[in-house]
């Protein structure tokens, strides 16, 4: 085994003519970031030069097809990929910032949050002449994956994680391959050495939002929440049911949903079917609020005489239907100019940080009123 010092604080360990074996250790006793394996590493596992390992891989003649095979054979198993970006060949980076959305595609083109967060986010990589890399996947797994092919390739320099889930395993992938990335919308409480965390206060906001349903005499409010398993939709229903839970409230529920006005429509008919159906409804978006509206009215319901209605995403949505929707308010594209700027910091050399957004506030228009009795 030969030993060398790469770092005060690393030590890396080779065992040649094996596949590949490396980590670093550090003071603190945690992994350096993984090492993308090179050319170089090819060449020393394969028993061959490095010129030689460039006509292998990239299909050139001089080399036998015994060596084009065994060095193929080794780039495999060590990981290795073909870098796309000329920036990142010249050792100066790539100059792009990945973005990954591990959520259903149909939902993406109605989802205002989502529109509004990108464009705060482009305005500042715009000023440091950054590209983003966008790229819409089925699951986690699926986003883990591309996380480490941008990795092996040099194809970002940082990435953008959302949707911070209660089980996340993103956070200590990234840890590991040494990217820098900010997570929008994860906990305070989360530390991981090189990321970021930009955050806003979900429990604050519902409890907001509860405190004037209840001040308007409703006892039976049903959130209509989105996606199971993310963060935020895990602190709304828990600060849901505390809040219950505090007033001795037992007719609140929240029920998951995809995002979609389809699914929001469709819980909304269900909700307001039963025997004793809620008097509020919150949603977890401006798309299904409008959705519900429509189902309501559609059962004979009048918003807000028979049912209040809250959205959780402010936009012109909330402005184009009859009654204009009560609504939390919040600057997403601020969110996003925060979230690239702490990524743009992070690239500089700066330290992780967790920066928190304004609460979003409640804003109240013709769709929440007093019940007609209080049940």
């Amino acid at each position: 085994m030969r030993i060398r010092i790469t770092e005060l604080n690393r030590i890396s360990a080779y065992w040649p003519g094996n596949a590949s074996v490396e980590w670093g250790i550090t003071m603190s006793g945690k992994r350096s970031p993984a090492r993308r394996p090179t050319m170089k590493d090819i060449a020393r596992h394969a028993g061959v030069s490095q010129s030689a390992v460039s006509f292998a891989l990239n299909g050139r003649p001089g080399v036998s097809e015994d060596t084009r095979d065994r060095v193929r054979q080794v780039a495999e198993e060590l990981g290795w990929r073909p870098s796309t970006a000329a920036r990142a060949l010249s050792g100066e980076g790539a100059a792009t910032v990945g973005f990954v959305l591990a959520r259903p595609a149909e939902t993406l083109g109605v989802d205002s949050f989502f529109l509004q967060l990108v464009s705060g986010i482009q305005e500042v990589l715009a000023e440091r002449h950054l590209g983003l890399l966008f790229q819409v996947v089925e699951d986690i797994d699926d986003e883990c994956a591309v996380y480490r092919r941008w990795w092996a390739e040099h194809r970002v320099d940082g990435v953008l994680v959302v949707d911070p889930r209660t089980d996340d395993p993103r956070p200590d992938l990234l840890d590991e391959l040494g990217l820098p990335a900010v997570v929008i919308g994860g906990a305070p409480d989360e530390r991981h050495p090189g990321l970021s965390t930009v955050w806003a206060d979900d429990a604050g906001a519902m409890a907001a939002v509860v405190d004037e349903l209840y001040a308007l005499g409703h006892r039976r409010i049903v959130h209509i929440a989105g996606l199971p398993g993310l963060a935020h939709t895990e602190r709304r229903i828990r600060t849901l049911r505390a809040e219950a839970g505090r007033r001795g409230l037992t007719g609140v529920d929240s029920v998951p949903t995809d995002y979609s006005d389809a699914e929001g429509a469709a819980v909304t008919r269900r909700v307001l079917s039963t025997a004793a159906p809620a008097t509020a409804l919150i949603y977890d978006n401006d798309v299904m609020a409008l959705a519900g509206v429509a189902a309501a009215t559609e059962l004979g319901f009048s918003v807000p005489r028979d049912v209040s209605v809250v959205a959780w995403e402010d936009s012109a949505l909330c402005r184009m239907v009859k009654p204009w929707l009560s609504a939390l308010s919040r600057d997403s594209v601020e969110f996003g100019r925060m979230a690239a700027t702490e990524l743009t910091a992070l690239l500089d050399g700066g330290p992780a940080r967790t920066v928190r957004v304004p609460v979003p506030r409640l804003i109240v228009r013709d769709s929440t009123g007093a019940v007609r009795s209080a049940g």
